[in-house]
């Protein structure tokens, strides 16, 4: 396993074109050309690739970057857990080191059936970390997802969640938790986590991940239960919560609109275009979802593919390239429906050019 994760890795750093992928060219969770390094070392038991990099982003406020790399690291660890324990034995003060250690402490502690009771149990601990990072919001990203786990009470997760936005008002990872705390302890409330999602959205700055959160809002609306919207599954199953269609599609316009600003075939924006495909395709718009994935390329991401509603998927890659293979599909019929070369997109006009 070691050896295919270094040719993996190894793949992923290396120059990209803008060549359409192949079905054997397809990677799933492939790290960036920062990430992919610091991997590489730390399954050689080197940390300190690992240790450079994430004292770049925080000494660079680079809080989203921090936010995908911690959470990479740690993801990692739960497996190889070597490196980092070395980090810490020889730097048990360090930032870098104590973030990713909480990470990979709540993550194992997710899987538990005894989950919220352990999670309670390092709360004090979590909170008292990112008390002490200063203006690193990324350590309160993993104090909500402990709280969340851990049932608290609003008071308290209101109390968190406002440390973190006095750091970073626009952090998307704060943000996620936040939107996933709402879902989790408001089953149903799809039209209030569409209010804070398009309210957060509304407020950031043009370029800032958090405005794709009304897509994240709509994913929960989609892969949860209530009365449908109207839109078809696409062959994903789930309601959605009664939203009406509009707010669905302006999530999505909303998320087109910056994934056409980020380069194309990157693994940096390629959680966005997994997750805005899934939506559109769960909207029955499978020509905006055939654009998407061409801008994708070969990186495939788990999420939204390992998940389906509360349930986990075995196979993210295989759910992927099936959902693929149904658009292209899809895309193909309606040309022939059509009798042009111009298929319709979701909204019922032809397509154009300019569209997205």
């Amino acid at each position: 396993m070691l050896r295919a994760f270094l040719r993996t890795a190894a793949r992923a750093a290396r120059p990209r074109t803008s060549r359409p992928a192949q079905d054997e060219e397809v990677l799933l969770d492939a790290p960036d050309d920062h990430l992919a390094p610091a991997l590489v070392a730390a399954a050689r038991g080197d940390s300190a690739p690992a240790a450079a990099l994430l004292a770049g982003t925080r000494e660079n406020a680079a809080w989203e970057h921090r936010d995908r790399y911690a959470t990479r690291l740690a993801a990692f660890a739960r497996s190889r857990s070597e490196w980092l324990d070395d980090w810490r034995a020889t730097a048990p003060d360090d930032p870098d080191a104590l973030l990713v250690a909480a990470r990979l402490t709540v993550e194992r502690h997710w899987d538990s059936p005894a989950r919220t009771e352990l999670l309670r149990q390092i709360v004090p601990a979590v909170t008292a970390a990112a008390e002490a990072a200063g203006p690193d919001p990324v350590p309160w990203r993993t104090a909500l997802d402990t709280a969340r786990g851990a049932r608290a009470g609003h008071p308290e997760f209101e109390r968190l969640w406002a440390q973190a936005v006095r750091r970073s008002p626009h952090h998307y990872g704060c943000h996620v938790a936040a939107l996933d705390y709402l879902a989790a302890t408001s089953p149903g409330a799809h039209r209030e986590c569409l209010d804070f999602a398009e309210t957060a959205a509304q407020d950031a700055p043009e370029d800032a991940l958090v405005r794709a959160l009304p897509l994240r809002a709509a994913f929960i609306c989609l892969t949860t239960s209530g009365s449908d919207n109207g839109g078809g599954s696409g062959g994903l199953g789930g309601g959605a919560g009664g939203v009406h269609r509009a707010r669905l599609d302006a999530a999505a316009e909303r998320a087109i609109a910056l994934s056409a600003a980020r380069p194309a075939a990157d693994p940096w924006p390629a959680e966005l275009r997994n997750l805005l495909t899934y939506v559109l395709v769960r909207l029955e718009r499978h020509q905006d979802a055939a654009e998407q994935l061409r801008l994708t390329g070969p990186y495939v991401t788990s999420f939204p593919w390992g998940r389906d509603g509360d349930r986990a998927a075995d196979d993210p890659l295989g759910r992927f390239l099936q959902v693929r293979a149904d658009v292209r599909a899809a895309v193909a019929s309606a040309r022939e429906t059509t009798g042009s070369g111009h298929p319709r997109s979701g909204h019922g006009g032809r397509v154009r050019p300019g569209d997205h």
